[in-house]
């Protein structure tokens, strides 16, 4: 049977995706699991699996199902598509891939495969971890192989390289050379921002410069302002505007206009002269050096405190270090999308195992630098549809440049790691989670007792998040002994966090009284529309310590301005 010309169904009506291996591990997290490990494991399951002969016997009814359905369509006759369109799936909202039966077919049965790998992979009979890791590169293979990644069976991108005569391959193929170049897939177009242009624009000054960081003053934005200033600690991973994107979505923005005096520190990206650095120096010379700085500057013996992802939990970390040296520098304390307690660490957990580790350990755990793109390409392939196939699909195929994104610029602006500081970090937090246990850790000499901290604490999680699963950042509830807020807001990791009041978009759940639970608490919790800003801002506004006149100048006696914000630190790229 032709149903397109040059095109044979292959016998049985059998796709040929299942031919396609799966992912031989990522670069990033130092699990060594690799396709072959779990498919030894999913084969013995198989092979004597009485459940999985019935999900294969479905599989292959619904098979002939479509077989005779694309004949009876063939012949002009009645026709039900076995799996109907789905519009909210958009690598198939092509007209062809319903109206022209070649591609109708390959999009049912592809469908119809990842639904059967799906299924088998849920029934196997497996210890959890393994799994966790079986669903996680089965999701990669799936994603990988959909018809709709391939230049010879996506029908939009053979319609527009007909109507342009070719050109769209041609400007595919310039796209594709072009980011080999990068080492990375364009997410944005990069043309349209510029650091300390429209991103990290925020009004301030560097005022203190170390090897690991620069510390930042934000210039006030009312005539008065709280007399504690508050103190933001981004993650190191990343750059630090993600809390000052474009105008529209900055969190810092956002602050200063509410009064805050904002401090802010903005990481250095460390290459090999800084391969030597350890957790205890980001601790040291980074979070509580920003804090040292802060109260000389401002002359406030406490100060409120915000970390977001890593940052939060090196800034707890931190904290419980003073709390351990009877210094309680803190008045409260906010952690945005952070674990303390990595119980429940998502994916990112699954890729972390003993052997990687100690491999880790042995070639940079003494000195050296984890690339920054290594670490950007496990959070990519995360999410692989919105994040790696959709710009194959747009950049190569179809030859188009993608839109102008502030998140996404920010995505590709990777950091390095600093090796002996990331081992200690996946060895002590993801692999052994040791950080939730009191005095289990030692940092700076000292035993640290996350209970210790005991300020008025806000955790905000994310929903959608598939860096920081909402129900383990939950479990730092039960960790801080202070007063503790948990609101929970919609989406993933950054959008859910960067959602300013003005657009109006998404929703968050609060329930002030905390559960035994993650399930418990959301089932009492309300929905509000709209972002969650504004109840942090009154949350915080409770510990400002009252007002005062608005600084008239940055830094101070011997925190002379260094230059404008942005700062240098953050102009170093990872090309």
């Amino acid at each position: 049977m032709q149903v397109f010309p040059g095109y044979q169904f292959p016998p049985g009506g059998m796709p040929p995706f299942a031919a396609v291996p799966a992912p031989q591990g990522f670069p990033g997290f130092p699990g060594t699991i690799t396709d072959a490990d779990l498919s030894r494991q999913f084969s013995e399951w198989s092979a004597r699996s009485a459940a999985f002969v019935e999900i294969q016997g479905r599989y292959y009814q619904k098979l002939m199902r479509l077989w005779s359905a694309m004949l009876a369509r063939e012949r002009g006759e009645a026709y039900e598509p076995v799996v109907p369109a789905d519009r909210a799936d958009k690598r198939f909202a092509a007209k062809e891939w319903t109206e022209v039966p070649y591609y109708d077919y390959l999009r049912q049965s592809y469908l119809l495969y990842a639904a059967f790998l799906t299924e088998a992979v849920e029934a196997a009979d497996l210890e959890p971890r393994a799994k966790g890791r079986l669903r996680f590169f089965a999701r990669q293979l799936v994603d990988a192989i959909c018809p709709a990644n391939f230049a010879a069976t996506n029908p939009e991108a053979i319609r527009l390289a007909l109507e342009s005569n070719g050109d769209t391959l041609s400007a595919g193929v310039r796209n594709l050379v072009g980011d080999v170049a990068k080492g990375r897939i364009s997410q944005s177009d990069e043309s349209g921002f510029e650091v300390g242009r429209n991103l990290a624009a925020t009004d301030g000054t560097v005022i203190f410069r170390n090897e690991l960081f620069e510390l930042i003053q934000y210039a006030p934005a009312t005539e008065s302002v709280h007399a504690r200033p508050l103190l933001m600690v981004p993650p190191c991973i990343n750059k630090y505007y993600i809390l000052d994107l474009s105008p529209a979505n900055s969190f810092v923005r956002y602050a200063v206009e509410n009064g805050h005096t904002v401090f802010i520190t903005s990481w250095r990206n460390p290459t090999a002269e800084l391969g030597h650095v350890t957790w205890d120096d980001y601790l040291r010379d980074g979070v509580i050096k920003a804090i040292e700085s802060v109260r000389a500057v401002t002359g406030a013996e406490k100060l409120n405190v915000l970390g977001f992802c890593v940052g939060g939990t090196m800034l707890s970390s931190a904290l419980a270090v003073l709390a351990a040296q009877g210094k309680q520098w803190a008045e409260s304390l906010t952690l945005l999308t952070t674990l303390l307690d990595f119980e429940e660490a998502g994916e990112i957990g699954l890729l972390v195992d003993e052997t990687g580790v100690a491999a880790r350990e042995a070639t940079i755990g003494a000195g050296g630098i984890l690339p920054g793109s290594d670490l950007a390409t496990v959070f990519s392939t995360m999410r692989a549809n919105d994040l790696v196939w959709s710009y194959v699909v747009n950049n190569y195929l179809k030859g188009r440049q993608p839109d102008a994104f502030d998140i996404l610029y920010w995505n590709a602006d990777s950091t390095n790691l600093p090796g002996p500081m990331y081992v200690y970090y996946v060895r002590n937090m993801y692999l052994e989670n040791r950080l939730r246990l009191p005095n289990a850790l030692t940092m700076l000499g000292e035993k640290i007792d996350l209970g210790a901290i005991g300020v008025p604490t806000y955790i905000y999680a994310s929903r959608e998040d598939h860096i920081v699963p909402w129900k383990g950042a939950y479990r730092s509830t039960r960790l801080m002994k202070g007063d503790t807020r948990f609101v929970l807001g919609a989406s993933g990791h950054i959008a859910g966090v960067i959602n300013p009041p003005a657009a109006g978009k998404r929703s968050h759940w609060i329930n002030p009284v905390l559960q035994p639970d993650a399930d418990a608490w959301l089932a009492l919790a309300t929905e509000h529309r709209g972002s969650w800003w504004p109840d942090w801002k009154e949350w915080i506004g409770r510990f400002g310590g009252g007002q005062t006149k608005a600084p008239k100048r940055p830094g101070g006696a011997k925190f002379k301005p260094l230059g404008p914000a942005p700062g240098e630190y953050v102009k170093f790229r990872i090309t």
